[in-house]
């Protein structure tokens, strides 16, 4: 049983593991803070996460190394064409008594790697949403719920688009976090190489525990937010809406906005960032610091943005 005198404290305990979460971290994957910054937001925040990067930029590993510091159970999918639902959420089998017995899948676990998960059919993405959304999968009419702390991080390469299955936005719109992945700096990489060319035997320190993140994720949501903050995330989603006649800009250069579940986000998401440094509340200014994270899934260029080159990071950049 996890206790604190009073949420002061459990604020200063969560800010403290969180410098050593991602000290434990480092010692394994170099770079990437801020990647990592916004893992810890979205696990705390129970949402989940889609990392997008070309590929060798270590996504499997980090997401393998924030598993072991947070002592979760950790299962990688690798999507492909041919992935039956069956294969992520289990199957019935006869058993040597003629019974039905279920075998759970990958997915009964606390955190799943879905790798490239535009690279399978929308029946298996299908499967993989009611699990993210639902916390729980259904095999031959039975229920069965998932263990918590669950969180789904899902990767996409922005290459090799040929014969994908693209995401449909109400799937999009499930990931709290669109996370960037970028090429390592040459002193990064410098290190990168160094460590991996070399034998090494370094551990990962674990930090946290699974019922820790459940008290913890109940912490963020109890966290005050002024309603000025409040007011200033509705009003930012709400200029990505082409469809108000206020929003020239919008009308200019965006097809389809965010909707409410992106100011939702942005309120739990700038709470849990607020904490994590040392805050007791979040300001605008937290909100500005998760907003491209969690908009740049949610805004759908239109022609005109394309054609001037205007991308979804100008636009965000723009209503800010």
């Amino acid at each position: 049983m996890i206790t604190y005198s009073n949420d002061v404290e459990a604020v200063k305990a969560l800010h403290e593991k969180y410098t050593r979460i991602k000290d434990s971290i480092g010692r394994i994957i170099v770079g990437q803070h801020d990647v990592v910054d916004k893992l810890i937001i979205s696990i705390l925040c129970d949402g989940h996460s889609l990392l997008v990067g070309v590929p060798g930029l270590a996504k499997t590993l980090l997401v393998n190394t924030l598993a072991q510091a947070l002592d979760l159970g950790f299962k990688r999918i690798q999507f492909t064409p041919d992935l039956m639902p069956s294969d992520i959420t289990g199957t019935e089998i006869l058993d040597e008594n003629r019974q039905f017995k279920f075998i759970k899948g990958p997915v009964f676990s606390n955190i799943i790697l879905a790798d490239e998960i535009n690279r399978t059919p929308p029946k298996t993405q299908a499967a993989m949403l009611e699990a993210m959304q639902e916390k729980h999968v259904t095999v031959a009419n039975a229920t069965y719920t998932l263990q918590k702390p669950f969180f789904v991080l899902a990767t996409q390469n922005p290459i090799e688009q040929e014969g994908t299955y693209p995401l449909p936005e109400a799937q999009l719109d499930r990931f709290m976090f669109m996370i960037e992945v970028d090429y390592p700096t040459e002193a990064e990489e410098i290190e990168i190489v160094r460590q991996t060319t070399a034998k090494s035997d370094r551990t990962v320190p674990k930090v946290m525990s699974g019922e820790e993140i459940i008290y913890f994720q109940d912490l963020v949501r109890r966290v005050p937010v002024a309603d000025n903050v409040i007011a200033y995330a509705v009003k930012v989603v709400q200029q990505t809406r082409p469809s108000l006649p206020q929003n020239e800009y919008a009308r200019k250069y965006i097809a389809w906005g965010a909707g409410p579940r992106a100011s939702q986000n942005l309120i739990l998401a700038a709470k849990c960032h607020a904490v994590l440094h040392g805050k007791y509340s979040p300001d605008t200014e937290d909100v500005k610091a998760i907003m491209p994270d969690v908009l740049r899934h949610r805004i759908m260029r239109n022609y005109k943005a394309e054609a001037e080159g205007i991308s979804v990071a100008d636009i965000i950049r723009k209503l800010a």
